[in-house]
């Protein structure tokens, strides 16, 4: 028997074993749960403490009286199955498994593997006899990500000491430390330290013939560079109204009080629509069936600006925000109309190029 094979046998009977553990205590009345909702639609960075209800995998929970999970920041733990076909394709060979979940795709891909469902495991042990979290923000102005979760670090008392979960899961070697959207502003020191140790120690997916992701060293590049991006924003922003996170809750009040000003918006390319008789709409992913507009008349400054090639990666966009006003139903809407290539500037992407002129060049 394989190494490889060996290891995830045995990865699939801890996290089977461990799956037993309780989690949480007594569930909210009605008018406690609206208090928490309130709690964690609130702008600030400490929201408060929520009974924890629910482990999804290891880097999502659910806290009781909300729809919506919490997504864990500087967290990126492995997939769990969703169905019976993947796991035994990844019991039967596990590389094949992968080379395949991969295909064609010039980028690191998210495929279920047993390490993710040892750090579901992982998270239910080290939340068992846990009935309440803390939870706290980044920024206050980030509340939600695009598919409506709450973005948020989860503390709780253990023995006596608040720990915070996102980075002891990190510490356990069960997830890298993700700065794919960006740096940890306030805890980045303590993950690359919780990585570092991790690693040294050959801690979970740093395990020598783990069932993990092989190729952590290419999702770093990709991460850093975004991550670097992301930052560099940031710091040239700081103190600065015209400089404006698309994902921030009152981004859209920012554009709006910034209108027929010339603006920074910074994103991720969402979906983009060719416009056969008239423009072609790219949109920012702020929130699903909420995204902000950016409008392009000439063809050739779409193609020269790359956009088109950058689905899902950051870009900055530089421009004045206007309201556009649908003539059947008379809604006003706020974009940013795109007529130079130079107002796009591509975040650096590994295995991506594109015109010089959407360097912002």
């Amino acid at each position: 028997m394989s190494l490889t094979r060996r290891a995830l046998i045995v990865m699939l009977a801890l996290a089977t074993a461990a799956s037993c553990a309780p989690v949480g205590g007594k569930r909210y009345s009605r008018k406690q749960a609206q208090k928490s909702l309130q709690k964690l639609e609130a702008p600030g960075l400490v929201v408060g403490e929520f009974n924890l209800t629910k482990i999804v995998d290891g880097d999502t929970i659910r806290v009781d009286g909300l729809d919506s999970s919490l997504r864990l920041l500087g967290d990126d733990t492995e997939e769990t199955f969703k169905n019976e076909a993947d796991r035994r394709a990844a019991e039967a060979s596990f590389e094949q498994y992968l080379k395949e979940k991969k295909g064609s795709s010039n980028r690191p891909v998210k495929a279920a593997t047993p390490m993710g469902e040892v750090a579901k495991a992982f998270a239910k042990k080290w939340f068992a006899g846990v009935d309440r979290v803390r939870i706290e923000r980044d920024h206050p102005a980030e509340i939600r990500d695009r598919y409506n979760r709450y973005l948020a670090y989860v503390f709780a008392n253990k023995n006596g000491t608040w720990l915070n979960y996102n980075v002891e899961v990190v510490r356990a070697g069960m997830s890298p430390y993700f700065d794919k959207y960006g740096r940890s502003r306030r805890f980045h020191a303590e993950f690359v330290a919780a990585q570092a140790e991790a690693r040294a120690a050959k801690r979970g997916i740093w395990a020598p013939g783990a069932p993990a992701y092989p190729d952590y060293d290419l999702r770093f590049a990709w991460w850093t560079a975004r991550g670097d991006f992301v930052q560099k924003f940031r710091d040239e922003g700081e103190g600065k109204p015209g400089y404006i996170d698309i994902t921030h809750w009152d981004a859209l009040e920012q554009l709006e009080a910034n209108v027929g000003k010339e603006v920074k918006v910074l994103g991720t390319v969402g979906d983009i629509r060719i416009g056969e008789r008239g423009p072609t709409r790219v949109t920012l992913s702020r929130r699903l069936f909420a995204d902000f507009p950016l409008i392009f008349f000439d063809r050739d400054v779409l193609g020269t600006s790359g956009i088109s090639e950058w689905k899902g990666e950051f870009v900055i966009v530089t421009g004045v925000p206007t309201f556009y006003e649908n003539k059947y139903t008379k809604k006003k809407q706020l974009q940013i109309q795109i007529d130079r290539a130079s107002q796009i500037t591509l975040s650096p992407v590994p295995g991506l190029s594109a015109p010089t002129a959407a360097a912002g060049k």
